[in-house]
């Protein structure tokens, strides 16, 4: 059974940083690409980073230049470091681990968890 756990959330004013961690067990992480997600109530799930099984990084254009997306094979561990905070980062973020096009929201290997609150204010 796929368990993915984020966290790492919180509240920071604009310009800060969070940096949010997501362990993963029950698949063979190390040849998965993992990626992180955020919603924001009564919008689409959208891709925030996405890094694949050999290490090349993927980034949504709002957050590109910003965050930083890496992983750790070892601890089945990915990691997204925020920088230059926004108000409209603000959302729950989530991993998961995408299959087939990893560069989008068609198709992942696990369910959603409950993710991890940021709260960005100005």
């Amino acid at each position: 059974q796929v368990q993915l756990v984020e966290s790492g959330g919180g509240s920071v004013e604009a310009g800060g940083s969070l940096t949010l961690t997501c362990v993963a067990s029950g698949i063979p992480f190390s040849v998965h690409a993992m990626g992180w997600y955020r919603q924001v109530p009564g919008r689409q799930r959208e891709l925030v980073a996405v890094i694949a099984s050999e290490g090349r990084a993927h980034y949504g254009e709002p957050v590109q230049g910003r965050f930083t997306i890496s992983r750790d094979n070892a601890k089945s561990t990915v990691t997204l470091e925020m920088n230059s905070l926004k108000p409209e980062d603000t959302a729950i973020y989530y991993c998961n681990a995408p299959r087939g096009r990893i560069k989008t929201l068609e198709n992942f290997v696990g369910g959603w968890g409950q993710g991890t609150q940021v709260t960005v204010s100005s």
